[in-house]
């Protein structure tokens, strides 16, 4: 079993674990058209099982593992997976709840990101068993599109009813620019559906409207509705906002193992079962007692699921250390940065912008003065700490708080 494979013993206990919303759903119909669950039983062929993913960027973070982790889910019950990369609806922008019209991208920043994109969930997705997972591009359909095709699609909906989309509501009251072609990416996303004729549809709970659209379509052009299924937002490691790489409350699916396993074991208290239960698979019922405990061990699974039991174990060791002041026995899971981009003589806290363990000169120095900063366990308290030479700091490592830190290199 792989480490992010489903136990299928309890049927569809995997369905309904983290789910926020499935529709339709009439709970007691024995229809396999109002009841999900009684179409996977009664299924006589695997069921295709869309997930979008636009390219807009080029890192994931574990918010975004949640439909694929239910993408994964389905497919170990025996359904196969549709990822369509939005290689060409990125070029919009999907304007849910963008208070402004997003930046288009060009061809080639799609592309690159797209391929980001897929080394990323690699770890999560069963990529080697023939019939399970489909990735599919939108541009194959969506650049054949002409002007009558697409002329159909908007005569599907009314502006009225585009207008009561989350985000193009807020917009136009605040008389904020919505420009015609925002209008397309429900419409083309939707389309996707029809392309693929999926059956199911993931998504968050931000992508109703998308994903109800998709069935609105599929009717027009005669074919069966699919389900969609939603799935929370994460709340990030700061235990308030949504996880976001602007907030800096992420964990990236790329982190390095000990980058990962600090992060995830600050877990908030409040957060931890949601975390078990979204990102991993282990039984809550099975969760140990005391919340320590619980964080200790949500860091270690979740870094094995990306990088292996023997570099979480490594990552485990090497964060206890470093917490107590010692970079012996860190190994190589300290990653390294190289100070052959400073120009010396230079100050500490440039070095902390420079490495990327903080945001900004100013934010280095705010925490050169809180006291937050180790260099090789001894905390520095001078905020214009000035270094003459690389050859002062080669071989020792730069910490910030308790989950960031950098081995100084050549």
């Amino acid at each position: 079993m792989s480490n992010f494979e489903i136990p299928l013993s309890n049927e569809l206990a995997w369905l309904d674990r983290g789910t926020s919303e499935i529709f339709p759903l009439q709970s007691d119909s024995q229809d396999p058209s109002e009841n999900l669950a009684i179409r996977l039983k009664q299924a006589e062929r695997p069921l295709r099982v869309k997930l979008g993913i636009d390219p807009t960027g080029a890192d994931l973070h574990l918010g975004h593992s949640i439909p694929v982790r239910k993408l994964r889910a389905f497919q170990d019950a025996g359904h196969t997976a549709v990822l369509i990369i939005g290689d060409f609806t990125a070029r919009i922008g999907d304007p849910t709840g963008k208070s402004e019209v997003r930046r288009q991208l060009t061809p080639a920043q799609v592309k690159e990101n797209a391929e980001t994109y897929l080394s990323q969930v690699r770890p999560i997705l069963d990529f080697d068993t023939p019939g399970r997972l489909e990735i599919r591009y939108n541009s194959e359909w969506l650049n054949q599109l002409d002007l009558s095709e697409i002329i159909e699609l908007l005569a599907t909906m009314t502006v009225g009813q585009m207008l009561a989309k989350e985000g193009f509501a807020e917009r136009y009251q605040q008389q904020n620019p919505i420009f015609l072609h925002e209008f397309l990416y429900p419409l083309m996303q939707g389309y996707d559906s029809v392309a693929v004729k999926a059956d199911v549809e993931l998504g968050g709970t931000d992508q109703k409207f998308n994903i109800a659209l998709g069935r609105d379509l599929q009717r027009h052009f005669g074919q069966s509705p699919q389900f969609g299924l939603l799935l929370p937002i994460l709340i990030g490691t700061d235990g308030i906002q949504k996880m976001s790489k602007s907030l800096g409350n992420y964990v990236g699916l790329s982190d390095d193992p000990l980058t990962m396993y600090s992060k995830l074991e600050g877990t908030p208290d409040h957060l931890l079962k949601q975390y078990f239960e979204l990102l991993t698979n282990v039984p809550l019922d099975q969760l140990p007692a005391k919340p320590r405990e619980q964080q200790k061990q949500l860091a270690l699974t979740i870094v094995t699921q990306y990088h292996g039991e023997a570099a979480a174990k490594e990552a485990q060791q090497a964060a206890l250390n470093l917490v107590k002041g010692s970079t012996t026995g860190t190994g190589d899971s300290v990653p390294e940065f190289s100070l052959s981009s400073v120009d010396f003589p230079a100050k500490l806290f440039y070095i902390l912008k420079e490495s990327g363990l903080c945001q900004s000169s100013g934010e280095g120095r705010r925490q050169i003065q809180g006291g937050g900063v180790k260099l090789d366990g001894d905390r520095i308290s001078v905020v214009d700490q000035t270094f003459d030479s690389p050859d002062q700091l080669v071989g020792k490592v730069l910490q910030v708080g308790k989950k960031k830190f950098a081995r100084l290199v050549s």
